[in-house]
């Protein structure tokens, strides 16, 4: 019996099993290409061997390949045992997420970790804010996943990954330096891990660190795969940087090279919610921003998102329907909430409809309504800036310049002075 590199027991006699296996889970760990490959080879060298085809199951599913992933999470549950009662668990717990039953997966994960809180490929799927966490729809999921990640840490050490993570939660619970800290410990342990490059660009951010953001991010994107599955999203970081710099044109090149539909290899969540909010906050920015554009990502939501689900996906879509004037869809969303986040959902969507017909009264008033914990919605801080942006545009458009200026130094303070909003400037 083999072990992995948290010292875990694996049910493989493979050498080559073994380490493809470990290869595959630091490439989902760190956010790198090649994951399915890994976990293929490591399947390949012992086709018994079930975490192996675990691991091809949830990277596919990091692909966006369901039906591939829902496959290799059966050919898990075929491999003959005898399974550690670690693997038994771990093979639960992905058969209930990977087959979408994620309430009951939430749980079996949280009494799998607290049982083997080593095993970080089950442990990653409520670490962030992309988590079963994150998107729980719940208030205070930002506090829940701080407390999660720091009960990891004593159990991880000096580990790059559990490094970045806590870092993640203390940024989104309003304490960029502390994580700071963190993420320098886990960049010094693996600068190429695209998750922790995630969180310095948060971090920096989140302290209105514009220019040494877009410089480090730059920097650091020269290298990443473009089929790394944060490709996407780091790029959006980047043009999102220069758009607050006035830099237009760089923004649309990276825009138009690495976020918009046709040209992103991302997962359909971040394709939609990073093109609808970057096109958002360019209009808002004073940018004008091509009516195809808005066509083409309410399409892509109407395609891969026709039915409302996650809070965070219905919000980003709502904005693509109304810019875009597709009111059947918007309709859609505002109609058939989710149950989870619906009563966020309904009155944004309807925002962004009053927004789009200039009605810029009803729009800051739906949106007020939305302001109490919007952090349900799922998302980062950053991410759910559409929002708050939205509203200081809409009150700029009714010549409410110093409540829009006040309201940005409560909420958002580290933001105030950047071109986020055309007609705001710092006082």
């Amino acid at each position: 019996m083999k072990r992995d590199r948290y010292d875990n027991a694996l049910s493989t006699a493979s050498d080559a099993a073994r380490d493809q296996y470990v290869t595959g889970v630091d490439l989902i760990l760190s956010g790198n290409a090649g994951i399915s490959q890994a976990f293929q080879a490591s399947i390949d060298a012992d086709p018994a061997f079930a975490l192996g085809h675990v691991g091809l199951a949830r990277g596919l599913q990091f692909e966006g390949d369901m039906p591939a992933a829902l496959a290799a999470m059966a050919a898990a549950k075929a491999c003959p045992g005898p399974f550690t009662a670690r693997e038994a668990g771990h093979i639960t717990a992905f058969d209930l997420m990977i087959s979408g039953k994620t309430a009951e997966a939430y749980t079996a994960i949280r009494a799998h970790v607290d049982a083997y809180p080593r095993d970080a490929l089950v442990a990653q799927t409520c670490s962030s804010v992309f988590g079963l966490i994150g998107f729980s729809g719940k208030p205070g999921r930002e506090a829940e996943i701080l407390a999660y990640t720091a009960a990891l840490l004593p159990h991880y050490g000096e580990d790059w990954w559990a490094l970045s993570q806590y870092a993640f939660a203390l940024c989104e619970n309003g304490n960029p330096e502390a994580a700071s800290a963190q993420i320098d410990r886990s960049l010094a342990l693996n600068d190429r891990n695209a998750n922790a490059a995630h969180v310095r660009s948060h971090i920096y951010y989140e302290m209105g660190e514009t220019e040494l953001g877009i410089t480090y991010l730059t920097d650091w994107l020269e290298a990443y795969d473009r089929a790394g599955y944060l490709h996407g999203h780091l790029s959006w970081h980047a043009a999102l940087w220069s758009l607050e710099q006035g830099d237009t044109d760089s923004m649309w090149q990276r825009v138009e090279r690495d976020v918009l539909p046709d040209v992103s290899d991302a997962l359909p969540i971040n394709v939609l919610t990073d093109t609808a909010s970057i096109l958002y906050r360019a209009e808002l920015a004073g940018v004008p921003v091509p009516r195809e554009k808005w066509q083409q990502i309410s399409a892509y939501a109407r395609q891969f998102f026709p039915k409302t689900g996650l809070g965070f996906t219905d919000f980003h879509a709502a904005i693509a329907h109304a810019m875009a004037g597709d009111g059947d869809a918007l309709m859609q969303i505002i109609t058939t909430p989710n149950p989870s986040t619906g009563d966020l959902v309904t009155p944004v969507a309807e925002a962004y409809r009053a927004l789009a017909a200039e009605n810029w009264a009803e729009g800051t008033r739906l949106l007020v309504s939305a302001m109490g914990d919007h952090a349900r919605l799922g998302g980062s801080r950053a991410q759910r800036d559409v929002l708050e942006f939205s509203l200081l545009g809409a009150l700029l458009k009714q010549g409410k310049a110093d409540e829009a200026q006040r309201l940005l130094a409560l909420r958002r303070p580290a933001l105030v002075g950047m071109h986020a909003v055309h007609g705001l400037t710092a006082h």
